[in-house]
């Protein structure tokens, strides 16, 4: 797995784990909260064909840097852009899942030149009315947050992550917990991954209404793809989005909750792959 270290501003010396395959037009894949590069296993292949296709684990993520900061989703759009700059892409599509999906709004509203094209899986977007589960607000209360994660174990982590799925398959779960898990679990990981909750909740609240008025300017065509049975985020955010993007069409997945791009690859790779990149790279 690569590595590379950032230069510039804030994110100076921050150093971020990726994959890398294929050739042809880049494709960024960002992962939700929680999530990390390998997670879009069942993806990558099937885009690395038409391609080059980058996944990612953000800051405070997977085997990436965990430094103690505000991981507001404008830090991670920086840390993204840095990644950006320091490949020397000039242009990028990009793929985000759950709150991935807002990390790449945020790019792509902040560098809009720089954008081909979004596709969301299971999207969080700012603005149009996503409200944190109580599980999650109770985990964000400080002190709260510190306790409950000393009780955390695979266990407990895989029957939480079960919940997202409509039908859960053992062997999913468990890659989704077992991988990389001490990188992933550790006193800086979960130090990050609370912070993350604490501070997204300025972009989904305090700033819902710039939000808003932001997404109605995007110009990059817009995907969404979202399980009807999505128990995370609920399926008329995904409809409210679509509404209120001029350049968005949704595309929903039946019997299917918060992963599409695991619980559907198939479906969702089809779709993905017309939507990036229409035609074979060239050999």
């Amino acid at each position: 797995m690569p590595l590379l270290q950032l230069r510039g501003g804030e994110v100076d010396g921050l150093a971020l784990h990726y994959l890398v395959e294929g050739r042809g037009p880049a494709v960024i894949l960002v992962h939700g909260l929680g999530g990390f590069a390998e997670s879009w296993r069942h993806n990558v292949a099937a885009l690395a064909d038409r391609a080059t296709v980058y996944s990612l684990d953000l800051p405070g993520f997977g085997r990436s840097a965990k430094p103690g900061t505000r991981y507001r989703l404008a830090y991670f759009a920086r840390a993204l852009h840095g990644f950006v700059e320091a490949l020397r892409l000039p242009h990028v599509s990009l793929v985000g899942h759950s709150l991935g999906s807002a990390v790449a709004v945020t790019y792509a509203l902040t560098h809009p030149a720089r954008v081909e094209r979004l596709a969301l899986l299971g999207a969080v977007v700012p603005g149009f009315g996503y409200q944190m589960s109580w599980a999650s607000r109770l985990v964000a209360i400080p002190g709260v947050g510190e306790a409950l994660s000393l009780l955390g174990c695979p266990s407990v982590y895989k029957a939480a992550l079960a919940r997202c799925f409509r039908l859960p398959v053992r062997r999913e779960i468990d890659f989704l917990v077992d991988c990389h898990y001490a990188e992933r679990t550790g006193a800086l990981a979960r130090a990050a991954y609370l912070a993350t909750l604490r501070h997204v909740r300025a972009d989904l609240v305090d700033h819902a209404p710039d939000y808003r008025r932001a997404m109605a300017t995007l110009e990059a065509p817009l995907l969404l793809i979202h399980g009807r049975q999505d128990p995370v985020v609920p399926a008329t955010h995904c409809a409210n989005v679509a509404d209120g993007v001029p350049r968005a069409r949704a595309r929903w997945v039946d019997e299917c909750g918060h992963f599409p791009q695991i619980e559907q690859p198939e479906v969702v790779n089809g779709w993905l792959s017309q939507f990036l990149v229409g035609r074979p790279a060239p050999r």
